[in-house]
């Protein structure tokens, strides 16, 4: 049984998820998290439930990309894709059973319907779901042109949309795989160093060119998150993002500067519960090739730092949530 579940997978390679649907952040200072993704990076706040506050941008279809809830620890407390259809939904299930990673089907949330829980291979929680709620506009946030959302809300940073999650792995090519053969995703781009470690790749479900990426946890621990993005226009509105950050005092890590990897134009904060995040311009790079093969970086190419070539800080190899010694504990 097994094996005809594995064989049907491998006919159905690509196209069962439509998209990363959002995320479940962790923050001890919920508070102040919420103040930050409101007020200073401009999200809306959709709903309320128990210690978790559910958030999206202005041109996010889905009732929420953000859950925050507060917790003990800063870190991921799940990320979730919608598929194409039930069908689709019922494929990946029947695949990730077979891995031994399910965790089953939950009722459900406040921004959408039935889900099905599993774990990566380096212990990411995640969720697949097909019916969701769609965001029904207030007065205050009906856009005047149908096409869109919401209304722009002229507020801070004014993000736009949920881009993509960076997860942090012990193994990357593991989780690669994984998402590869259980969840139909395409590599785009991939670092494999000189001694054929591979020390990062990007992924896609849709014509994106990537929804997550997987780079090595270099402190070796399991299951955290490097950071997440939303996505604003231009580059122009990530130069006025610092700006903002700096007017607020929110700690910049670095940028802004344009990745070799991918070409987004980023700036990195950190937000008040100790999370990374990145306000980014992906530009108008769209995944139309059917045939892509994925682009290789290798260790001296990537010595060379970025676009530009600024130097990546050493943070950004070291720093995820949660903080070590809570995620090995």
């Amino acid at each position: 049984m097994e094996q005809v579940v594995i064989e049907e997978c491998a006919r159905w390679p690509y196209g069962d998820l439509a998209h990363l649907a959002h995320l479940e952040l962790f923050t001890p200072r919920p508070e102040e998290s919420l103040r930050f993704f409101t007020q200073v990076m401009g999200l809306e706040v959709s709903g309320q439930e128990g210690d978790s506050v559910y958030l999206r941008g202005w041109d996010d279809y889905e009732f929420h990309t953000l859950k925050l809830t507060a917790s003990k620890w800063p870190g991921l407390g799940h990320l979730a894709f919608r598929t194409k259809s039930p069908e689709a939904l019922r494929r990946r299930v029947r695949a990730l059973e077979a891995t031994g990673l399910g965790e089953g089907w939950t009722e459900g949330d406040l921004g959408h319907g039935l889900a099905y829980r599993f774990r990566t291979p380096d212990g990411h929680l995640v969720e697949l779901f097909y019916e969701t709620r769609w965001y029904t506009p207030t007065e205050a946030t009906r856009p005047a042109l149908k096409n869109q959302a919401s209304r722009f809300p002229g507020r801070g940073v004014n993000l736009r949309r949920l881009d993509h999650v960076n997860l942090l792995a012990a193994d990357v090519a593991a989780v690669r795989i994984f998402m590869e053969e259980y969840l139909g995703m395409k590599v785009t781009e991939q670092i494999i160093f000189s001694d054929g470690g591979e020390q990062g790749a990007w992924l896609t479900c849709n014509n994106k060119t990537y929804d997550v990426a997987v780079t090595k946890d270099h402190l070796g621990a399991r299951g955290r998150l490097h950071h997440f993005t939303y996505a604003v226009d231009t580059r122009e509105d990530v130069l006025r993002a610092a700006d903002i950050c700096l007017e607020h005092g929110v700690f910049i890590e670095t940028g802004p500067h344009k990745h070799a990897i991918q070409q987004t134009f980023f700036l990195y904060v950190y937000e008040p519960g100790g999370c990374r995040f990145e306000i980014a311009s992906p530009g108008a790079r769209l995944l139309l090739a059917p045939d892509w093969k994925p682009i290789r970086w290798n260790e001296e190419e990537r010595k060379r730092g970025q676009a530009w070539g600024l130097q990546t800080v050493p943070t950004f190899h070291t720093y995820g949530v949660p903080p070590v010694e809570v995620g090995e504990g």
